[in-house]
C-alpha cells in the first residue's frame, strides 16, 4: 500500500505538473517549484518502487517519512489553524495512514 500509493503520487506530479507537481508546490508557498516538485517526485517514485520491490525498505522510508511530513506542515497544519481540528483530521487521514505504514516498516 505504502509503496503504491507513493509511486502513484510521483508519477501524477510528471503527468499533472500544474495541478500536482510544480504548480502545486508554488501555490503552497514552496521555494524553487520547478525543480523541488521533479525532485520530490522522483524520490516518491525510487522510494515506491523500491517499498515495491522489498529492496533497501528501511532505507527508502526514510526519504518518504521527510516527504509525507513536509506535506503535512504545509498542507495539513494551515487547514488546522483555519478550518479546526474536525477538518484537518478528515483531510489528513491519508497522510496520517502513511506515516504510520511507513514507521511500520521503518521499524
Amino acid at each position: 500500500m505504502v509503496g503504491a500509493i507513493f509511486l502513484s503520487e510521483g508519477i501524477q506530479k510528471f503527468i499533472f505538473p500544474a495541478e500536482l507537481g510544480a504548480g502545486r508546490f508554488a501555490r503552497i508557498g514552496l521555494p524553487v517549484p520547478s525543480l523541488l516538485a521533479p525532485f520530490v517526485g522522483g524520490v516518491e517514485v525510487i522510494c515506491g518502487c523500491l517499498i515495491l520491490l522489498g529492496i533497501m525498505t528501511r532505507l527508502a522510508t526514510l526519504p518518504l517519512l521527510i516527504d509525507i511530513l513536509v506535506a503535512i506542515v504545509t498542507t495539513k497544519v494551515p487547514i488546522l489553524l483555519h478550518n479546526g481540528a474536525w477538518a484537518a483530521a478528515h483531510e489528513a487521514r491519508t497522510d496520517y495512514a502513511m506515516v504510520l505504514g511507513l514507521v511500520f516498516l521503518l521499524t
